[in-house]
């Protein structure tokens, strides 16, 4: 076993070990961390396969933006882990039809003539001027341009969905104008009323 090959399954069990972790630690935080722990693993796994930029942008977006949004969101939230696993039992019967479903449909395609030594062999070392970016792009731009363009059209459906879904006005919601509070006047808000001045009775003279 060479160097690259104890480095790889050393990174590929822990990338195992964090992955099951993720779906049956109890706690969301826990969970959270550990998609982090599973999300540095496969970085590093890019590393070996020398594809650097998208090692860093798996780590930079997901990590450094994604994850930290969602730690941020979870432990803001009064989540109530009761209330959570209500059900639990009965989904279990569907969810695990899903999870053998997949797990079969992974094994066809990793144990397929696709993969392997024979035909996925280690890649070559590359010379000092070799851009990974630059070829990233051109098979994104030229081989899978179509592929490309169609994920951004649904990312862009996707953004506008939200604004959509965010910005719409419920008759039962209670919401403020700030273009209508700026133009409040005093007089719309302030109303100045005169009243007599009374006095107050003096004890002894309601006696009279």
């Amino acid at each position: 076993m060479t160097y690259t090959t104890a480095i790889f399954y050393f990174f590929a069990a822990i990338l195992v070990f964090a992955g099951l972790r993720v779906i049956t630690a109890r706690n969301p935080v826990h969970a959270a961390l550990f998609l982090v722990l599973a999300f540095f693993t496969a970085a590093g796994l890019w590393m070996l396969l020398e594809a650097e930029f998208l090692a860093i942008t798996l780590v930079l977006v997901y990590v450094g933006a994604v994850m930290v949004l969602f730690l941020f969101v979870v432990m803001m939230l009064d989540i109530n882990l009761d209330k959570l696993r209500e059900g639990f039992w009965d989904y279990l019967p569907l969810a695990g039809f899903v999870s053998v479903l997949l797990m079969i449909e992974m094994a066809l395609i990793l144990c397929s003539r696709h993969f392997g030594l024979d035909v996925m062999a280690t890649p070559e070392p590359h010379p000092a001027d070799y851009s990974n970016t630059k070829e990233l792009g051109r098979l994104l731009y030229t081989d899978y341009v179509y592929a490309f363009e169609l994920a951004a059209v649904i990312l862009l459906v996707a953004i506008v969905a939200a604004i959509a879904l965010t910005l719409r006005r419920r008759k039962d919601s209670k919401y403020i104008d700030p273009a209508e509070q700026v133009k409040v006047k005093r007089n719309d808000r302030l109303r100045i009323v005169k009243m007599q001045a009374t006095k107050k009775p003096q004890a002894g003279e309601g006696d009279a």
